[in-house]
């Protein structure tokens, strides 16, 4: 795929800035780029607008809604969104699909939501959540330190006779009930036990940088104590609340893709209650762009609620796409890039995980670890004896699990970056879109003529999104407007209510083997007036509405 930039790297916030910079100074009718929020360490959150104005404004058009980096370490999911970025920019004119797709709709995208938390990521040895913010922190246990320098914070064994693992060649198994003979490990991360008596019980510290963005969204939000890392109250978070805050100020979204990673999975709402509880129309719409989605990436699409969580009584929620889609109507997709899993030979079964045996998930990491081995052999590191100034010695060792397990090797990151925007260009198409497919004008008596119109929409989605939508009473009808003579009998503008796309049509084979319609969606209304007219009267007819753009049409009456 054409791009101008490389993806063979993960990029910092300096280079991210500067080459959103040179894509935007180079297609100035094309992109712009906005500063919604200014972290605490300063940096920008940006949201780039792709779309040629010159055949009409960003707002007047309906957009797609891509973000990524909600999660510091996924950052694979913000090079998936600057790829698309750079994709739809490079190959406009060249590609008239691409072309078509900036000419009449909007691409919205936020590519790094939490650029303080990635720039933590990329340039250091930790891990974190969302942002490097201390949060509800509590002292003692097993800190992370990168003790021996090299960069990378790996598994740290230490061999004690309480120990619950024990090697089996260079991997770990778990002890079996009638293992009483042998040499036994504790594993934990490399690091240090702060307040360390020499005798205590080990545990692994709670993460200072506990903020969980993806919890403190408005909808099913609860407290820290029912849900860890929800902040102090729904966008408490001033990058989610940029993030809310734009979505409600940009009325033409109408579908959003989540940048997120690992699992290779396309997870769609609700993610609070079963997807049965859904209207049956919504689910199958997100299961036919799920599956639109898994032709491009090989990843199977599920529901959260049903096939995600592993616990669903104390679910975890307060997410963006439960936000976007059970209070906006918005078809919302997270999209969980890489699997490396997968690649490893040990796929997860998402709607079987929750059931899965120990044993089944060790087989999985270790197996995991020999594709590393042959893979990625420099984020790899045979296990090493270590000093330890409180452990004495101890085995540090295995793979570096931010570019190999949370993200793939940079060798691997353009194919990911690729599916995803051939994905992305695809969802974009789904989008509901206006016509004013036609105007007839029919003399009624002298000066006065029935002007017709029909209005359709031509798109897959319809143009309230969902039954969702409906439900929740957001949802917005057409509006048509005749503009060039007045009316004797109808009004200027008068509302078509909503209309289906065609994934509201039923579709089947009969019985006897035939394709057959059973019912087309109601995706076009006809609409008249009586009107006083000269001949030679020009009469425009527009249609319009947030989620699908607008239209017109004009005759000249003879």
């Amino acid at each position: 795929m054409n791009t101008i930039f490389h993806y063979d790297h993960y990029w910092k916030y300096d280079e991210m800035k500067q080459n959103l910079s040179a894509l935007q100074k180079a297609n100035s009718s094309l992109c712009s780029i906005e500063t919604i929020c200014v972290t605490e360490e300063g940096r920008s959150v940006f949201a780039v607008t792709l779309t040629n104005t010159k055949t009409g404004s960003a707002m007047n058009k309906p957009a797609l809604y891509i973000d990524a980096n909600t999660h510091a370490g996924e950052v694979t999911g913000s090079m998936a969104a600057l790829h698309a970025i750079d994709y739809l920019l490079a190959n406009y004119k060249s590609d008239p699909a691409i072309t078509k797709l900036l000419d009449t709709e909007t691409v919205y995208v936020i590519p790094r939501i939490s650029p303080d938390g990635a720039e933590k990521y990329l340039t250091s040895p930790y891990m974190l959540r969302s942002v490097n913010r201390v949060y509800n922190e509590v002292k003692g246990g097993m800190e992370e330190k990168d003790l021996d320098d090299d960069g990378v914070i790996r598994m740290m064994r230490i061999q004690t006779p309480y120990g619950a693992w024990k090697k089996d060649g260079d991997s770990l198994i778990l002890r079996s009930p009638d293992d009483t003979e042998g040499t036994f490990f504790d594993v934990f991360p490399e690091g240090m036990l702060t307040d360390y008596d020499g005798s205590e019980n080990l545990k692994q510290a709670k993460p200072a940088w506990g903020l969980d963005f993806n919890r403190n969204y408005p909808f099913g939000w609860f407290p820290d104590s029912r849900q860890p890392g929800a902040g102090k109250y729904p966008l408490s978070n001033p990058e989610n609340k940029a993030v809310v805050d734009f979505v409600l100020a940009h009325p033409n979204i109408g579908g959003v893709s989540t940048n997120h990673t690992s699992g290779g999975v396309i997870l769609y709402p609700p993610g609070t209650a079963k997807a049965s509880s859904a209207p049956k129309n919504d689910i199958d719409t997100f299961i036919a762009i799920g599956n639109m989605a898994k032709e491009e990436m090989g990843y199977e699409p599920i529901n959260i609620f049903d096939s995600f969580m592993d616990d669903q009584v104390n679910y975890d929620s307060g997410a963006f796409d439960d936000w976007c889609y059970q209070t906006q109507g918005i078809p919302a997709f997270t999209v969980e890039l890489w699997d490396l899993a997968n690649r490893a030979g040990v796929p997860i079964i998402w709607n079987m995980h929750s059931s899965e045996t120990p044993a089944t998930a060790i087989k999985r990491f270790n197996a995991c670890m020999e594709w590393v081995k042959k893979n990625a052999p420099q984020y790899w590191m045979d296990w090493q004896l270590f000093n330890h100034p409180q452990f004495g010695e101890v085995e540090i060792g295995g793979f570096n699990s931010k570019y190999t397990m949370q993200n793939p090797p940079e060798n691997f990151l353009l194919q990911e970056c690729e599916k995803m925007t051939n994905f992305m260009i695809r969802f974009a198409k789904a989008m509901p879109h206006l016509s004013v497919d036609q105007i007839i004008a029919r003399k009624e008596s002298s000066g006065v003529y029935k002007i017709t119109a029909i209005v359709g929409n031509l798109g897959y989605l319809p143009t309230n999104l969902s039954d969702e939508a409906v439900k929740l009473k957001v949802n917005h009808p057409v509006m048509v407007t005749l503009n060039g003579a007045e009316p004797i009998s109808g009004k200027k503008e008068e509302y078509a209510g909503d209309l289906s796309g065609y994934s509201r049509t039923e579709t089947g084979i009969h019985y006897y083997g035939n394709i057959a319609t059973p019912a087309c969606a109601p995706a076009k209304k006809k609409i008249t007036w009586i009107v006083k007219a000269d001949p030679g009267t020009e009469i425009t007819i527009s249609a319009s509405q947030e989620k699908s753009g607008c239209d017109s049409k004009t005759i000249k009456i003879d």
